[in-house]
């Protein structure tokens, strides 16, 4: 019997005993693509092992290296699901053992099939000349893809989320979250280049590219540390963040919303008492977290509310559910001040789905538990800059802080801070508040502004324009953080350069892509002619 003829390397072919001896065995590349996904799980918050991250994209890598689409679409899978599954575990804290692990093992899967397609489209450009860059620009490509589709998409665990602090940090304020992860990948992508080519024997001048890729991210991330500073040049504030806390009971909360509202205007008695006996700084600006309380069509209606705020004295941005009537709601950030009452207010733009909205309800009726309960929330439309006492505070909701289009927009408007109201409680002990928190501290690089995190039950923090956190509560735990932050008013180069860098990202990894399937069909019109 003749072997059929082999053409080009390939994950298909390894029965034949000559190919055996020459080629990695597939299992041996899922390990180490699902490794890789491991090391990359591994490096994010709240462990502070950012520095894995590269060596998780080196293993992934070398897995796709010169593999077929077909393979690198199996080792993508195997990299999304190794990191996707540890990474979304809170979900399961969420919902509760009565649901089952399909929610938390569905939205893995999902989210990683982003990674499978990005690893099919890896393997077949990592044959072009300079493979490592565009691999990593490929990967971006997909981050991008995953943070607008479908249904407002979910940009949870994108790489550069996983770097809120190290060396490669600082370009965050360059290019953003594309910038921050391409330093990631490429150092990685070009480890993994470096020891192929090295084994294979290539001349020193095939070596330069992998070493440069393994060499200047770091060198370009350690010397942009001089952008990066903390100087007020407005002024500074004072600012209190109230974390009323939450029982830790998952999903039914969602039916024991009044108890958010309760333990958060006590949180306030207690921080107007405390000023009054000397024990803290009387604060400029108090911030509540997400829908700690619901807020009628006139705020003005709450007496309760309004007490609890003239005791403190100073305005405050209180986080709710906004109640037009019984179809029209909105995740709200509504200014209150003690004298004037309630003034301008952001509606929540990028809405959660399957929790905020539910999208194709019919169908989703049979995979969410709480499609009967959910009424779907309006998003808002404009720019989340709210004038307070001076000062305007930026405002992005919960995981808006993961769009840049959100936040970027803020600071154009002409934010000095920002503030990132949240409500965590459903989510349980878990990493997930740390996960975002993570969020904030690039953004507060990214864009240069200090950044107020107000958790319903933590992780609530006070983080400086560079990343780091000054002050922090615990989970589940009522708490009342005070800090002094700088307001600024310089735009870093990523907030001038808006929404361009997902673009060029864009753009550069499926030219690249084009250009690996249009010279693979050459070729295979050469082999039959």
């Amino acid at each position: 019997m003749v072997a059929p003829a082999v053409t080009s390397e390939s994950d298909i072919p390894l029965a034949l005993p000559s190919r055996r001896r020459r080629a990695v065995p597939v299992l041996m590349r899922m390990a180490a693509a699902l490794a890789g996904g491991g090391i990359l799980y591994a490096s994010y918050p709240p462990r502070t092992l950012w520095y894995l991250a590269p060596l998780a994209f080196a293993l992934f890598t070398a897995a796709l290296r010169h593999r077929s689409a077909r393979g690198g679409f199996v080792y993508g899978l195997c990299f999304g699901m190794g990191f996707m599954l540890p990474l979304l575990t809170w979900l399961q804290s969420f919902l509760g053992a009565d649901f089952g692990p399909f929610p938390w093992v569905g939205l893995s899967l999902v989210v990683s099939l982003y990674m499978a397609i990005a690893g099919a489209a890896m393997a077949v450009v990592s044959k072009l000349r300079g493979a490592p860059i565009w691999m990593s620009l490929v990967f971006l490509g997909s981050e991008v893809l995953r943070t607008y589709f479908p249904f407002d998409g979910f940009p949870w665990g994108k790489v550069a989320f996983g770097q809120p602090e190290g060396l490669f940090l600082p370009l965050a304020a360059i290019g953003g979250t594309m910038l921050l992860g391409f330093a990631v990948i490429a150092t990685g992508a070009g480890a993994a280049e470096l020891v192929a080519r090295w084994r294979a024997g290539d001349r020193r001048r095939a070596l330069v590219l992998p070493v440069a890729l393994l060499v200047l991210p770091v060198v370009a991330g350690a010397a942009s540390w001089p952008l990066i500073s903390t100087n007020a040049e407005a002024g500074t504030r004072t600012v209190a963040i109230i974390q009323g806390n939450a029982p830790d009971d998952g999903i039914n909360l969602m039916y024991d919303t009044p108890i958010l509202r309760r333990n958060h205007i006590a949180a306030t008695e207690r921080l107007a008492a405390d000023i009054r006996a000397g024990k803290v700084a009387k604060p400029d600006i108090v911030v509540w977290p997400e829908v700690a309380t619901d807020l009628d069509p006139d705020p003005t209606d709450d007496p309760e509310l309004s007490k609890a705020i003239a005791d403190v004295g100073v305005p405050f941005l209180i986080g709710g559910r906004l109640i037009e009537n019984p179809t029209t709601i909105q995740n709200v950030v509504q200014v209150w001040d003690p004298r004037s009452g309630p003034g301008p207010r952001y509606a929540k733009q990028k809405l959660v789905p399957f929790a905020e909205f539910i999208p194709l309800r019919t169908i989703s009726a049979a995979v969410t538990p709480f499609v009967a309960d959910t009424r779907d929330m309006i998003p808002g439309d404009k720019p989340g800059a709210l004038p307070i006492d001076g000062t305007t505070v930026g405002v992005a909701i919960c995981y808006e802080v993961a769009y840049e289009q959100v936040v970027g927009d803020a600071v154009r408007a002409g934010a000095t801070m920002l503030a990132i109201p949240t409500n965590n409680a459903w989510y349980g002990p878990g990493e997930m508040s740390y996960q975002q928190l993570a969020m904030s501290r690039v953004a507060a690089v990214e864009y240069g502004r200090a950044v107020a995190v107000s958790a319903t039950s933590g992780v609530s923090a006070i983080v400086q324009p560079d990343g780091s956190v000054t002050r922090q509560s615990e989970l589940y735990t009522a708490a009342t953080l005070v800090a002094s932050v700088p307001l600024r008013t310089t735009a870093t180069l990523a907030t001038r350069l808006g929404g361009w860098p997902e673009w060029v990202v864009s753009a550069a990894g499926l030219a690249a892509l084009a250009i690996a399937i249009g010279s693979r069909l050459r070729r295979r019109r050469a082999n039959t002619t």
